[in-house]
Order: C-alpha cells, then sequence, then structure tokens
C-alpha cells in the first residue's frame, strides 16, 4: 500500500479536537451555517419530495436523525440521503477550488445524521467534519483534473468524504479507516451526461455519496473489510477514473495545511464555473455604467473545465438547468444585477430579454485562466458594445473565494434569504438555527438542529 494512503489513513486517526486553529474551527461553523441554508432551501422543490417519499416508504417510521426539509425523523441513513439531495439543489453550497469539490453537502448531511444518531456533541461534529473536508479534498486533488471532465467529483470523491467523517465520530483507528476508504471508493460513482438532459441526477449523486459514506462507515464499525489500495492500486479508483493522478495529493501537508479553510462560498445561486465571468461583467458593467441593451457581444475566457460541464446546456429547459448556463447566467447579471434564487425562478425561461443575452455570450479557452485552474478560478470577459467599443475586465478572486470572503454578516444575510426563498423556517426560527450554529462547539444536543 502507498505510503500516502497510510500518512492520510494515520493523520484521520490521530486527529484531535486540540489540535485544531480556533479560526478554522470558526470557519467550519461558518460552512455548517452555508449548508444548512442550502439544504432549507430546496423545501418543497423537485426533486427533494422523491427522496422525502422514498424515505417514508422505506426507512423507519422515526429515528433519532433528523430531516431538515420535512422536520420528520429517520435513520441516520435515510437522513443523510434525503439531507444530502436537498442541500444541493439550489447550487448555493460551498465548493473547494483545486479539488472542484462540493464537500458540505456530503460531509455535512452523514455527518450530521450519524452525530445525533450516535448521540455525540457539537465539538464531535466539528472535528468529524473537518476530518470529511480534509481527506476529500486531498482525494479530489488527487484525483486530477482529467477525473472531473467526465465523473462529478462530488459523488464520487464525495462518497469517501462522507465516509472518514462518519469514522471520524466513531472514533476509527488507521486500520479501521484503510478499510473505510476501500469500501467507500468501490461505491464512488456519479457522471456528467445527466447535464444533456436537464434529469435530476445530481441530487441523486450527492444522497448517495452521503448515505453510501455513512453505509461504509456503519459496516466498517461492525468489522466489514475493504480494499487497502482503493485510491492507488492498480484497479483502483485512479487507474480507472483518472489519467492524472498525483499520490502526493493525499499526504500534502497533513496537520499544517488545513484544506477546509480554502473553500469558498457560494454568492450567485448557479454553477460555479459561471462566478468568475459574472463577477467580472458585473464590474465592468458598473465601472463603465452600461445597460444590458448597450451590449453587443460577450466572450468570455474561461478555463476547459467550464468549457467541459457549461458547454453541454445550450437552451436551458429547466430552472436548474440554466444554473449551468453562462449565457443565461450573465444575462440575469446584466438585465437584474444578481443571479440568485429570485432572479432564477422569476425571470431566467419566462423573460425573453434573458434568452436574447444569452445569445450574445460565448466562451473561449483562454491559456492564462486554464493555467491557473484549478488552484484559482479567474474571470475574464471581453464586451463589444452596440456603439463599437472593447471593454475587458478581469477578477483574480470571484465573491466567495478565501480571498474575497463572505463575513459572518453576510453568512447569516445569505442564511435567512435561502430559508425565506422556500419558507421552510420563519425569520425566527431562521434566527435561533444561526446561534444555535454559532455556539456550535459547546453544545450537547445536536437535535435542535432541525
Amino acid at each position: 500500500m502507498s505510503q500516502h494512503t497510510q500518512a492520510l489513513a494515520a493523520f484521520l486517526a490521530d486527529l484531535r479536537y486540540e489540535q485544531v486553529p480556533a479560526a478554522v474551527l470558526d470557519r467550519t461553523e461558518d460552512l455548517f451555517l452555508d449548508w444548512l441554508g442550502s439544504a432549507l432551501a430546496s423545501q418543497g422543490a423537485h426533486p427533494i419530495p422523491l427522496f422525502e417519499r422514498y424515505a417514508e416508504k422505506m426507512g423507519p417510521a422515526e429515528g433519532r436523525s433528523r430531516i431538515l426539509v420535512s422536520r420528520r425523523s429517520s435513520s441516520a441513513y435515510f437522513a443523510a440521503l434525503v439531507n444530502g439531495a436537498s442541500s444541493h439543489l439550489v447550487e448555493q453550497d460551498d465548493l473547494h477550488n483545486s479539488s472542484v469539490l462540493h464537500p458540505a453537502t456530503v460531509v455535512f448531511p452523514a455527518a450530521l445524521a450519524a452525530a445525533q444518531d450516535l448521540g455525540k456533541s457539537g465539538r464531535e461534529l466539528l472535528l468529524a467534519s473537518l476530518a470529511g473536508y480534509e481527506a476529500g479534498i486531498r482525494i479530489g486533488e488527487f484525483l486530477g483534473r482529467s477525473h472531473y471532465r467526465i465523473f462529478h467529483t462530488t459523488a464520487t470523491v464525495g462518497t469517501l468524504a462522507a465516509a472518514v467523517a462518519v469514522g471520524k465520530l466513531m472514533g476509527f483507528d488507521k486500520e479501521q479507516f484503510i478499510n473505510l476508504l476501500g469500501s467507500a471508493g468501490t461505491q464512488a460513482a456519479g457522471l456528467w451526461e445527466f447535464l444533456r438532459d436537464a434529469a435530476d441526477s445530481k441530487q441523486l449523486h450527492t444522497a448517495k455519496a452521503a448515505a453510501d459514506g455513512l453505509l461504509a462507515a456503519y459496516l466498517t464499525a461492525d468489522g466489514l473489510s475493504g480494499a487497502r489500495n482503493i485510491l492507488e492500486g492498480e484497479q483502483g479508483m485512479a487507474a480507472g477514473m483518472s489519467k492524472d493522478a498525483d499520490p502526493r495529493w493525499l499526504s500534502d501537508r497533513l496537520g499544517e495545511r488545513w484544506a477546509l479553510a480554502e473553500t469558498s462560498f457560494k454568492f450567485h445561486a448557479s454553477c460555479r464555473h459561471t462566478h468568475p465571468a459574472a463577477d467580472a461583467l458585473l464590474a465592468l458593467m458598473q465601472r463603465e455604467n452600461l445597460t444590458a441593451d448597450e451590449i453587443a457581444r460577450v466572450t468570455t475566457r474561461v478555463h476547459q473545465g467550464a468549457i467541459d460541464v457549461l458547454g453541454r446546456v445550450v437552451v436551458p429547459q429547466t430552472v436548474h438547468q440554466a444554473k449551468f448556463s453562462m449565457g443565461t447566467v450573465l444575462g440575469l447579471i446584466a438585465l437584474y444585477g444578481k443571479a440568485g434564487l429570485t432572479e432564477f425562478h422569476t425571470h431566467a425561461l419566462t423573460d425573453p430579454r434573458v434568452g436574447q443575452f444569452r445569445e450574445k455570450v460565448s466562451m473561449v479557452l483562454d491559456p492564462e485562466v486554464d493555467g491557473a485552474y484549478p488552484q484559482r478560478w479567474l474571470g475574464r470577459v471581453e464586451v463589444v458594445t452596440v456603439d463599437g467599443r472593447t471593454l475587458t475586465a478581469a477578477v483574480d478572486d470571484p465573491k466567495g473565494d478565501p480571498g474575497n470572503t463572505l463575513s459572518r454578516a453576510e453568512l447569516e444575510d445569505k442564511f435567512r434569504r435561502l430559508v425565506a426563498f422556500s419558507g421552510a423556517r420563519s425569520d425566527a426560527e431562521a434566527g435561533v438555527l444561526i446561534d444555535r450554529v454559532w455556539r456550535l462547539r459547546d453544545t450537547y444536543d445536536l437535535g435542535g438542529l432541525a
């Protein structure tokens, strides 16, 4: 077995709450609140009720873990399944740049469901979630850019990240973590083809990643063995799912580099690949005092990953698919100054001006932008105006990135907007939840987080 996998497993087993810097714990709470808002924002929206009905049909009538959108109780497995689906629908959950992984939507559903089931404390939940982030991010980086071209990294790597979080709650040792990675990795799946058909698979991806990661942990705790070299073995994940895997990422500065702190918040309610260009266009329009009607053409200079994902969507058929359309996102930015949940649900498919603006937008591969990706997601746009001027704008740190992050006040505001959008909780209830999250490390009963 590789020394890198062994080093990662040893780090996960030995990680202690007292080792974690206070700023990293603060950021873990920030990310948890951001995730909670994303999960609640999808209440009642297709296809989440399908997952709820499946849980009601196949799961127990009640349990120790909570399904957020319905406030029902269930087993840890079905709570993780539904919460994993619901937190990835509105495209407001976090993203880690260099791994191209959405950690929150797979780590927190599994960790919270297991913590409630096992009677764990807020501190234990925070530490377990941190472990899931640290492992998942490094495994995503290890699998590289080629993996993401075909596979939805949050679905594949997310299964392992979720498993690690639950394994940490259970106090796994190094040997158990090795077996756990094997059982989680052999279940890892999730393909991008769904985007072409506006299919609902993205929510299935995160639901299964969270639930299957939890499944792997519970079975490992009971003695199930797994492949010992699932990441780097000749028939393991890298062999079947990557062309540029680099094992050194697996053990990259463990205990020194806190990868969780590098995670970005989502400002716009769209695919993260659209955000750099959206920020650049908004900055250009404000700088030049331009209106949408004065723009004849927009060229976005992007990395190859953006073309691979966004290029599949030509004319979006659903609101969710519209979030993967660069032209639609920029149309909302140009016409409404923002691309939030309200703009998508009210205007993305019904305002003909958005469709007209979409036709003005193109993507071209830019060597500088592509060379920086995925460590950095640069925004570069070129606008040709109706009166013949050519204007450019550049954004190096899109809103929400670590270098341009959201403050706690901004996160609270985002949380309240997300909850209000779906009506999942009243504003007073939202305030109570915010307070509980900020006191998470001193919480011993996690039932109130539902």
